[in-house]
């Protein structure tokens, strides 16, 4: 790379630093990019949450996190798999936008992976009563007082299994967005077929 050109007007530099963020937030608890904005539904009822990025893979362009098949959301994937990923660093200055379409796996060598890395402690979410939104009258945890103390093994958390799935996103599209004094930059990276780099302006 050319030292009178700055990074973010080199789209191969640019890639691989998406990917960098993207691949670092997985196991970087404190990056920017870990928790994004997931984005599901249709024109009559979209729905966001934040999610937290549990694998990356470059080589065939996804993106995986964990939730609850007893989500709402799982039903507006099976309906429309197509879903927005928003993601924003402030102090890198960067936004992604990524298109993806959604794959919901569930008691199968994919969630099975994913659970055998998920600590005992972690897994609690997935040992609610009920599903997450069901309408309690007090206000709740949804866990038995046992497990809402913490108070469990790892033999006992493989209950919450049966609740477990993992959501992957087979990305589509990044929309880069760099937020710089000098002048913004914002590209496209269409991943359909053959990959194409498109300048934008900001």
């Amino acid at each position: 790379m050319s030292e009178s050109v700055s990074y973010y007007e080199n789209p191969k530099e640019i890639e691989k630093k998406i990917w960098d963020l993207l691949i670092n937030a997985v196991s970087n608890r404190s990056s920017e990019f870990r928790t994004p904005v997931f984005i599901c539904g249709n024109d009559k009822d979209l729905d966001g949450r934040v999610v937290v990025i549990r694998k990356v893979n470059q080589q065939n362009n996804f993106i995986q996190y964990h939730s609850d098949i007893r989500s709402s959301k799982i039903e507006k994937i099976k309906k429309n798999p197509k879903c927005s990923i928003l993601f924003y660093g402030k102090e890198e200055k960067i936004q992604l936008r990524v298109k993806a379409e959604c794959e919901v796996n569930y008691n199968n060598k994919v969630t099975r992976e994913s659970w055998e890395k998920t600590g005992h402690i972690s897994r609690k979410c997935y040992l609610v009563t009920d599903g997450p939104g069901t309408k309690s009258d007090v206000p709740t945890s949804g866990l038995d007082n046992k497990f809402d103390n913490f108070d469990f093994t790892k033999e006992e958390s493989e209950a919450g299994y049966k609740n477990f799935c993992v959501i992957k996103c087979n990305i589509k599209s990044i929309e880069w967005l760099y937020l710089a004094a000098k002048g913004h930059r914002r590209a496209l990276i269409d991943l359909n077929g053959s990959k194409k780099f498109t300048w934008l302006v900001p």
